[in-house]
């Protein structure tokens, strides 16, 4: 009997043995980053932003990881909530013990975040949320932002407004923190630019409950010579059925936020405007090496061409993990050191994370909208880079806080 049992307590000592030693060796040989995001509320860009944070991670993995380690993406759906996103933010750092936080495509959700890893102290790169206030009015030590904001979209979007000479605007715009930025800032960079110009119609539904008939109606009534819209997504796709049903946009310039995404684009079929003035991602016509890579790995890997989604989500995990290899650690203090002017190689080409403000230089695309045989494309398009839209060093003083 002592014979026997010492056969069966060996083999389970030895088995414990080793899976006492392959689980920490699993874990030290990863680097969990959480990400969280309104993946049911916003599905057309953030679908393809998964994919791209994917092939990030594939690319990033197959080379060998980071520091020696591999790299697990931990994701979370906030439900376009941001008490959602605290708690989802909390539970990560907590339970699941993740080195960084990454994530948000809404504003105010990004700023919920941005808040959380200010009282928390954890590293948190911003990726896609647009409004000013992630990096100006509201930013901190332990926030950093990719995607260009809205201060930098208008501002690309300004000088070909003026080029127009038109003096009545109508606006309309989604009614919470990315359109209300966004239009602050084009009254703010056209007025200066443009004096006399006058903003004579404003129209601010909620988001995701455009009444697209009457808001319309108000627009043409108005008898404005241009209009800025910042609507994006199905209220987009309504508006523009809408207006094009009664008349809205003939005679008159667009200028358009976001409207040259694919995202939005696509969608609009035989009904996409000719002409707008747009920012967005004709990802058919880039030509750079970085992007023809890009490009290349994408579609072998979905089978499927990307969207500006798709280039964020790439882009976000190529920083981070950039960061990482700079500070050799996640440790938070290190991660803030290292991404201070951390240059990134991403499919718009280098950027650079800047020291005054958290903010990178990633760029955009700026042309105008052409139904081209029931498709619409971007068509006259330049890139202009981030450096060159944003305020200068001792502007961003006086915007944001003493870290």
């Amino acid at each position: 009997m002592l014979r026997l049992m010492s056969r069966i307590a060996l083999p389970l000592a030895v088995a414990a043995l080793l899976g006492a030693t392959a689980l920490p060796v699993g874990a030290q040989g990863t680097i969990k980053i959480g990400e969280i995001n309104s993946y049911k509320a916003q599905p057309a860009f953030l679908e393809p932003y998964k994919r791209g944070m994917q092939l990030a991670i594939d690319e990033i993995n197959a080379a060998g990881g980071v520091n020696g380690k591999q790299l697990e993406l931990i994701t979370r759906d906030d439900n376009a909530n941001p008490g959602d996103a605290v708690r989802l933010a909390e539970e990560l750092v907590s339970r699941e013990k993740v080195d960084v936080l990454t994530g948000a495509f809404l504003s105010h959700i990004g700023l919920a975040l941005t808040d959380f890893a200010k009282q928390k102290k954890v590293f948190y790169l911003a990726s896609e949320p647009l409004t000013d206030k992630i990096v100006w009015q509201n930013g901190n030590r332990y926030t950093y932002r990719l995607r260009p904001s809205t201060y930098m979209q208008v501002a690309m979007l300004i000088p070909e407004a003026v080029k127009m000479n038109k003096k009545r605007w109508a606006i309309v715009y989604p009614n919470y923190e990315y359109g209300q930025s966004a239009v602050a800032t084009f009254k703010e960079l056209l007025k200066a630019a443009q004096p006399g110009v006058e903003f004579v119609v404003e129209q601010a539904p909620p988001l995701g409950k455009v009444d697209a008939g009457s808001v319309v109606q108000a627009l043409a009534d108005a008898k404005p010579d241009a209009i800025f819209n910042v609507l994006f997504g199905a209220d987009l796709a309504k508006f523009v059925r809408e207006g094009n049903t009664r008349g809205l946009f003939k005679g008159r310039e667009v200028v358009s936020l976001l409207t040259g995404e694919p995202e939005y684009l696509d969608p609009l079929k035989d009904e996409a405007p000719n002409g707008w003035v747009v920012t967005g991602y004709p990802w058919y016509a880039i030509n750079t090496p970085e992007h023809k890579a890009f490009l290349a790995a994408y579609r072998k890997a979905f089978n499927d061409y990307p969207r500006l989604g798709s280039v964020v989500g790439y882009s976000a995990i190529k920083s981070l993990a950039a960061g990482m290899q700079k500070a050799k650690s996640t440790d938070t203090e290190k991660m803030i050191a290292a991404f201070s002017g951390l240059q990134v190689t991403t499919p718009f080409g280098v950027i650079t994370y800047r020291p005054e403000d958290h903010q990178s230089t990633m760029g955009g695309y700026v042309g105008k909208t052409k139904n081209d045989g029931g498709k619409g494309i971007m068509v006259d398009f330049r890139y202009i880079d981030g450096s060159k839209v944003l305020p200068s060093a001792a502007e961003v003083k006086k915007l944001r806080p003493a870290d």
